[in-house]
């Protein structure tokens, strides 16, 4: 049995095999420029994360229709579920869909068929989602994309900032993350991955994010550490996403170590993990394995993501998700 968790740092779309995506351009009458499966994934070789989101965006063609978006997370949750995921707060991109013609009640009701009660009845994993919107799109777009989203906010807990971080800094969204606020959403943002510290001290000034994702270059500041430190700001970190896409050369250069010496806030996750090479849990073999994290230290990780979920609607679930970690043995 696998350590409990909850994973925080998850996109929907990036959870796209190479199976799933065949038989949905079957489904659909999409034609993909790859001969297979296994030429599809000689393509998943990145240099940075724009030659990543080239692809990423390349593929989204063959999600369509409700029962597409339902297969994907479907998929997902079983996955997730037998690497030990307890609690999952998912993030989607309707800007990507809705500019293929792709409404937001397709997205939305497709991704909930798979992740409402029912995914929590068939695999066991309970969810929240996040709509992020894409910081290479204008300002304007994000907003939109808002509005359109607000028939559904009953199935939407917050908002998150994803896509090419360079040269797309925070403070560029601050009316629609105060929109979002007013609406009752929480508000998380990938920050400090490409971007600067200082994104992500714009991300907590300026949006008001309760989580950072990412994050990892607020090592590059004493100062920030100190404050993420004393606030308790939770980091969605995911290290084998990292490495694939260049922000550290390999996984022993990983800072996830100091990260947790310095007393962050970090959690384990799998970003886009039909991409980067592992699930969540394939994360959690990776740092104790390459960075010799003893039992301890995946216990802190596997605690700290129960902690930093937005699971306050739910206080018994998650104090029962934190006694199952406590009891957990390692094997």
């Amino acid at each position: 049995m696998p350590l409990p968790k909850a994973e925080l740092h998850l996109h929907i779309e990036g959870t796209l095999e190479p199976e799933l995506a065949f038989e949905l351009a079957a489904r659909n009458g999409v034609e993909l420029p790859y001969a297979d499966t296994e030429a599809l994934r000689e393509a998943y070789r990145f240099e940075d994360l724009q030659s990543f989101l080239n692809l990423y965006y390349e593929l989204m063609a063959v999600l369509r229709t409700e029962r597409d978006f339902e297969d994907l997370a479907d998929a997902y949750l079983a996955r997730a579920a037998a690497q030990g995921v307890r609690h999952a707060e998912i993030f989607f991109d309707p800007q990507a869909h809705l500019s293929r013609g792709v409404d937001m009640g397709t997205v939305v009701e497709g991704l909930w068929r798979a992740l409402g009660r029912w995914g929590e009845d068939k695999h066991g994993v309970s969810t929240r989602l996040i709509m992020c919107f894409l910081r290479d799109e204008s300002a304007e777009s994000a907003m939109e994309t808002l509005d359109a989203a607000k028939p559904y906010l009953d199935r939407i807990t917050g908002v998150g900032l994803d896509s090419a971080e360079a040269g797309h800094p925070p403070a560029k969204f601050r009316e629609v993350y105060q929109a979002a606020a007013a609406l009752g959403l929480r508000r998380v943002a990938h920050a400090g991955e490409e971007g600067p510290p200082e994104y992500i001290a714009q991300a907590l000034d300026v949006l008001g994010v309760e989580r950072v994702d990412h994050g990892l270059r607020c090592m590059e500041d004493p100062e920030l550490v100190a404050r993420l430190v004393r606030d308790r700001i939770p980091l969605t970190v995911c290290p084998l996403s990292n490495v694939r896409l260049r922000a550290v050369d390999t996984l022993a250069d990983h800072p996830l170590p100091a990260m947790l010496d310095a007393g962050l806030l970090c959690t384990l996750n799998s970003d886009d993990p039909a991409y980067f090479g592992g699930y969540v849990g394939d994360n959690f073999h990776a740092v104790r394995d390459t960075l010799a994290l003893g039992k301890d230290r995946l216990r802190e990780l596997a605690r700290n993501s129960f902690l930093a979920s937005f699971l306050e609607d739910d206080e018994e679930r998650r104090r029962r998700y934190l006694a199952e970690v406590e009891a957990y043995e390692f094997p």
